[in-house]
């Protein structure tokens, strides 16, 4: 009993389903009791509502809504107005419940994005593994993961290798191949195989905790036009009590002042902010969207320039196969590339995977297995397949092994090159057969959202660090026309600094350590992966969890119509009121009336930003 008392949400709903029924008895008057029945509500929705006032104007001298209410309260006490004191405790209540509900909707959805961390962990210690809780595990210890397990904090591999699926982290959808010496992060599942490792960041510094921080760190109270909002209730306070002091002054009817406190209460103008920005960020959450900070959204909606970083961002940043080129007469295309992938089979350089990846995917073919492999180191790979003697490599591995390149074959590479492309050579018994082509590849949606941001009037600009032939091409190929390549951090910067200073606002997009000062710098800045580089997270104001960039246009919009929503909040909660107050002032209103008319308003502010968590941009 006490455990259910310590829950707010459990408590609230309780004294919410005792008062309701006290107020419908004192309504109607039924039944005989030696106080009126409304004091239930009074006490167990109006007390805390009482406290709060207080403690805000002892500790911090905070003129906000809650204080106007208290005096209502106590106003309509004072008069015998009983039930009305009671109602206005009761809708303010459930006010408060539904904003609370608001927000921990958005914050669960939020928290569905992340995988929770596992509760325990292999602990070896002198040969010997034991369970032990998570939490337990310190700095410098070492952990056993077995296949299929979760890793419950960060470290490095110190023994073993395996693949670990990274997805809760990256987004990537295939496993990322690890071995000894290389980084791994808590949430990720070990796909294959049984490794150690050393744990190196455990609590709150690991991976995992530092996305739930980013949860956290939503706080709609940050928005500047929330600010506005307890500006005006400050006011409104102020306003309240000389209308009040004058009307019973005039009339000398002190049930219309304490009608117009009840009326003017300025909650629904407070709560038109935070639950829009709220249930927006909760919005943004279920496509994968962070939201660390309640004004981005505002921000955001101000926004005229959209800038990409290029490679991790408008790219997948990992290589493909973009073309292959045999000028052997007496080999094609595709059996130069099936020689390759053989000899790439047991390499394990990322641009021999991406070539043996792109066989089975393209030829859907087993490969021969190679014999006699080498690796060599800053070169290629060397292998027998077939009785047949293959390179693998750059110009150099070819070089050191006396075989020379045809002019042909240079110029043709070159012109790949150009478009941003890494080559690998392959000479074939001695001779050099052709070459294989591979980029980096533009993201399938990356058109369509650079088309999508124009129709929002949103221009798409290119922040690159490569050079001008390969940033060029996938530029044009997205249809970015504003380009800016060769870019060092401070040269990003200064190009979003000129926009700025010309008054169009830029939003930036990146995900390396070298984006954090434009990230920073930009009006609203966005970092790819959830975590990807803890720089560039702490940076921006938004992070993309699944380091997928196709929802940006809807995050966008979802700026635009939550502006929009909080201005129709606003203008609602403002009309509402002055209405009643008007009303009031003329006697057409009593306190009873008056308190449903008012909270109905809080209520409808809070459905109408409710109305944010399930809206899609159309298309």
């Amino acid at each position: 009993m006490l455990t259910f008392f310590k829950n707010e949400e459990k408590r609230t709903i309780l004294f919410l389903v005792l008062s309701l029924p006290a107020l419908i008895m004192s309504f109607f008057e039924i039944g005989s009791f030696p106080v009126d029945p409304a004091w239930i509500a009074i006490l167990l929705c109006g007390i805390p509502i009482i406290k709060g006032a207080i403690v805000g104007l002892v500790t911090e001298f905070d003129i906000k809504a809650d204080v106007l209410v208290s005096l209502a309260l106590i106003a309509a006490i004072f008069i015998g107005e009983i039930f009305a004191a009671g109602e206005v405790a009761f809708i303010m209540a459930i006010g408060a419940y539904l904003e609370e509900r608001t927000v921990a909707k958005a914050r669960a959805g939020i928290e569905k994005l992340v995988h929770l961390t596992p509760t325990t962990a292999r602990l070896v210690n002198n040969g010997e593994e034991r369970i032990v809780p998570a939490e337990q595990v310190k700095v410098g210890d070492v952990l056993r993961v077995l296949a299929g397990e979760t890793i419950a904090v960060d470290g490095i591999i110190i023994s073993g290798q395996t693949s670990v699926n990274q997805a809760v982290m990256t987004g990537e959808s295939l496993p990322v191949d690890k071995s000894t010496g290389e980084k791994i992060s808590s949430g990720t599942v070990n796909q294959f195989g049984t490794f150690d490792m050393q744990a190196t960041k455990v609590g709150e510094d690991s991976s995992l905790q530092r996305m739930i921080r980013l949860v956290q760190s939503a706080d709609a109270g940050k928005a500047k036009i929330v600010g506005i909002a307890d500006r005006w209730a400050t006011w409104i306070v102020v306003i309240a009590l000389f209308s009040a002091g004058a009307t019973w002054f005039i009339t000398d009817e002190i049930i219309r002042a304490v009608t117009i406190l009840v009326v003017f209460c300025p909650c629904a103008l407070v709560l038109a902010t935070p639950t829009a920005i709220m249930a927006g960020i909760g919005n943004a959450t279920k496509f994968g969207i962070l939201v660390r900070e309640g004004d981005a959204l505002e921000r955001l909606s101000m926004v005229k320039r959209m800038a990409f970083d290029k490679t991790g961002t408008l790219t997948f940043g990992k290589p493909d196969v973009a073309a292959v080129e045999s000028f052997d007469p007496s080999l094609s295309a595709d059996e130069l590339l099936a020689l390759a992938a053989s000899a790439e089979l047991r390499s394990e350089h990322p641009l021999g995977k991406a070539v043996v990846a792109h066989y089975r995917t393209a030829a859907k073919a087993s490969l021969p297995e190679p014999h006699d492999f080498r690796m060599l180191a800053g070169r290629g790979v060397y292998a027998v397949v077939n009785n047949r003697t293959i390179y693998a490599g750059n110009g150099e591995l070819l070089q050191d092994n006396g075989i020379p390149l045809a002019q042909a074959i240079i110029e043709k590479a070159a012109s790949y090159r150009n478009d941003g492309c890494t080559i690998i050579f392959v000479a074939i018994d001695g001779h050099a057969s052709g070459f294989i082509a591979l980029s980096d590849t533009l993201r399938p949606d990356a058109v369509d959202i650079v088309r999508n941001l124009e129709k929002l009037n949103v221009t798409s600009v290119l922040l690159t660090g490569d050079n001008h032939h390969a940033a060029s091409h996938m530029a044009k190929i997205a249809g970015i026309h504003d380009i800016h390549t060769d870019c060092l951090p401070e040269n990003k910067l200064a190009v979003i600094e000129q926009y700025q200073s010309k008054g169009d606002l830029v939003c930036m997009v990146g995900d390396g350590v070298n984006d954090a000062p434009a990230l920073k710098k930009a009006h609203v800045g966005i970092a790819m992966g959830g975590i990807g580089s803890d720089i560039a997270v702490d940076a921006a104001d938004i992070a993309l969890v699944r380091d997928d960039i196709k929802n940006i246009p809807h995050l966008f919009a979802l700026s635009k119509r939550t502006m929009n929503t909080i201005k129709i909040n606003m203008a609602l909660s403002m009309a509402l009121n002055f209405g009643a107050i008007l009303l009031a002032m003329f006697g057409h209103l009593g306190p009873v009336v008056g308190a449903l008319v008012h909270n109905v308003g809080s209520v409808v502010v809070i459905i109408n930003s409710s109305l944010l968590l399930n809206w899609r941009k159309s298309k």
